[in-house]
């Protein structure tokens, strides 16, 4: 069923949304977890009008490699970003002359947009005289970010997303809790950058309303930022319809992620308190961003993906609260190597080429996206880590060949998926979750195996009763590693 890269013609090419949400946990959806004491009617009708899928991995457990990942199609481990994430000031992260999902969609005559958090460093201009006290790099010479005191503020980025591949672009830096708090739109700023906040709930575990001292731009508004960025995409979606060629938009939200800022009509609308209130906020506003869809009369002619870009930030004095597990069943939360830090939800909505209400439990990775679309496209080649799931999402028939699929935690540990078995490089979260590393007497294994059909949660190591299995496994994620 469907159509096939031979078959597209300019007639049939669909347009394209592409809606990430932050930090937004597998047991948010209730679609996903009936439990759940959030309720999120939007994305059930969208998962019920489309295909879910319960097995897709985020390429990182924190945001900017996922964002990486996503526009690349490789793995940010392979660049010399080895563990967390741009802040503040980092530069673009994205070499002009990389190939990308945008560039693939503007080399197929489309309109390429992104609206919403960026997160994949920024060329900010520098004052002068330079001072090198005032960079942070990593341990292979990245820099991860500037001091505030070196920026000139006084004129906007010199690069940024354009050189990626987009268009058009209306973007805040990072995320919404990591200064400058301003609006960049077409590489100008909206408003000057005069202003300066002290930040919010410092005192919380980085939780709750909370965001970091430093700049921002006049009017710049925590609480509008979601309703701004849904705004925003909907005037575009309106203005390229009426243009000859489809659309590419890329929406990664700046929500749930802190701070949780829930309007006040949105208040108490959950059983979750602030972070519940800001999901269902979510909720809330992506289904007007699909009714808009549907309204203009796109909807038969519009792919629309939702995910999330790693696990929940929902720590377990909060789950108690609340009887909250915005993990679901899964083991930890963002940051983490385990399930929860990375599983994601993860819906495709595409009338007539998508079957309404279908599901798949294929070990899938958000990396996936640009060999999908250069398959639909006929596109002669992808990169290293991308694989299409095309014929998944349109042949019911299609049985997929599973590729093994490397997980990556917050501080650099590794773990392989291959079929029902994880193998997990190091002991410990990785992440957030504590203890985020175990030492090992000497001589003693720290690696980890488990079986997730039998044991979702990961709460039996297997690794000394399938001493064969783990070192498959090994040898398989050392070969990803060193592909070139």
């Amino acid at each position: 069923m469907g159509c096939t890269s031979k078959e597209t013609t300019s007639e049939t090419l669909p347009n394209v949304i592409y809606i990430l949400a932050d930090d937004l946990g597998y047991g948010d959806v209730s679609f996903y977890n009936p439990e759940s004491k959030i309720r999120t009617p939007y994305l059930d009708q969208m998962a019920r009008e489309g295909m879910r899928f319960t097995d897709m991995h985020s390429t990182s457990a924190v945001c900017t490699p996922t964002r990486y990942s996503i526009l690349t199609g490789e793995y940010a481990w392979r660049t010399p970003l080895k563990r967390g994430v741009l802040w503040s000031y980092g530069p673009l992260m994205i070499p002009e002359n990389k190939e990308t999902v945008p560039k693939l969609f503007k080399r197929n005559n489309y309109q390429t947009a992104v609206i919403g958090k960026w997160h994949l460093g920024l060329d900010w201009v520098l004052k002068t005289p330079y001072d090198s006290t005032l960079v942070n790099k990593n341990k292979q010479g990245l820099i991860i970010d500037y001091n505030e005191k070196q920026i000139d503020f006084s004129q906007p980025p010199t690069e940024g997303p354009f050189q990626v591949g987009f268009d058009y672009s209306y973007i805040i830096p990072a995320s919404l809790d990591i200064p400058p708090y301003v609006y960049i739109e077409n590489g100008q700023f909206t408003y000057a950058v005069n202003g300066y906040t002290q930040g919010s709930n410092l005192n919380a575990d980085y939780d709750g309303a909370f965001w970091r001292p430093g700049p921002l731009s006049e009017n710049f508004d925590f609480y509008d930022v979601l309703p701004s960025f849904i705004s925003k995409a909907k005037a575009y979606i309106s203005k390229a319809k009426e243009q000859a060629n489809p659309f590419f938009l890329y929406l990664p939200l700046a929500a749930p992620h802190t701070p949780w800022v829930p309007t006040d009509d949105q208040k108490g609308l959950s059983e979750a308190g602030m972070y519940g209130d800001f999901v269902n906020m979510v909720d809330r506003y992506v289904g007007e961003l699909l009714a808009h869809v549907d309204q203009l009369g796109l909807k038969e002619e519009t792919l629309i993906v939702f995910t999330s870009d790693n696990g929940p930030y929902w720590k377990e004095k909060y789950i108690k609260t609340f009887q909250h597990k915005a993990s679901g069943n899964l083991r930890g939360m963002k940051g983490d190597i385990y399930e929860g830090g990375h599983r994601i939800p993860f819906i495709v909505r595409w009338p007539g080429k998508v079957k309404a209400g279908t599901e798949s439990k294929n070990p899938n990775i958000l990396a996936n996206f640009y060999a999908t679309m250069a398959e639909f496209f006929g596109a002669p080649s992808s990169p290293r880590d991308s694989f299409s799931i095309f014929k998944e999402l349109t042949d019911e028939a299609h049985t997929p060949l599973l590729k093994p699929i490397v997980h990556h935690s917050s501080n650099g540990h590794f773990a392989l998926r291959k079929g029902p078995w994880k193998y997990i490089e190091k002991l410990g979260s990785g992440g957030f979750s504590k203890p985020a590393s175990i030492k090992t007497l000497d001589g003693v294994s720290q690696e980890g195996l488990c079986n997730l059909e039998e044991d979702l949660a990961e709460q039996v190591d297997l690794s000394t009763q399938n001493p064969a299995e783990l070192n498959r496994l090994k040898q398989m994620l050392d070969s990803v590693r060193s592909l070139r």
